[in-house]
């Protein structure tokens, strides 16, 4: 057999990547930063290659994405932050909407947009994903944009 196979890979070296943090609850989402910015220069990425936007909650991630994806500078998105379960259904609305945005972002502007958002039902399940016990889940995001944004420039084939 003579099967075409495309893979990415986990070079950072020379990939734009913008990342969008949700100020609330940055007492989290400052790690997720943190262990995001270790991964990308870990993978050979350099800090200059790195935009970091900032915005005031989750559910406006999607919206910075976008307005980013449009400029055509980066070569993948990572959205960041942290949203912990309440005693209201609240969360999960943010949660839901957040994840159907970055898809169509993602899907509207054909560059790889990843959600790192962590949706955690307490402080404590939150605290283990932003670096603890689950690992960092910034850093995860950015790995899986390097590979996307590598797989991206194999498969223009």
């Amino acid at each position: 057999m003579n099967i075409k196979e495309v893979s990415g890979n986990l070079v950072a070296k020379g990939l734009k990547i913008g990342i969008i943090v949700s100020r609330f609850n940055d007492f989290l989402s400052k790690q997720l930063l943190s262990g995001a910015l270790d991964c990308f220069v870990r993978h050979g990425g350099s800090d200059k290659d790195i935009t970091v936007v900032w915005v005031p909650g989750a559910n406006e991630t999607p919206l910075a994405a976008h307005k980013m994806a449009k400029t055509g500078k980066m070569d993948a998105l990572v959205v960041i932050g942290a949203v912990i379960q309440g005693a209201t259904p609240h969360a999960d609305l943010i949660n839901s909407q957040v994840s159907r945005s970055v898809a169509k972002v993602a899907m509207d502007n054909n560059i790889p947009v990843i959600n790192g958002v962590v949706c955690a039902s307490n402080l404590e399940q939150a605290i283990e994903r932003c670096g603890t016990k689950a690992g960092n889940k910034g850093w995860h995001a950015v790995e899986a944009a390097i590979e996307m944004a590598n797989l991206y420039k194999e498969m223009a084939i």
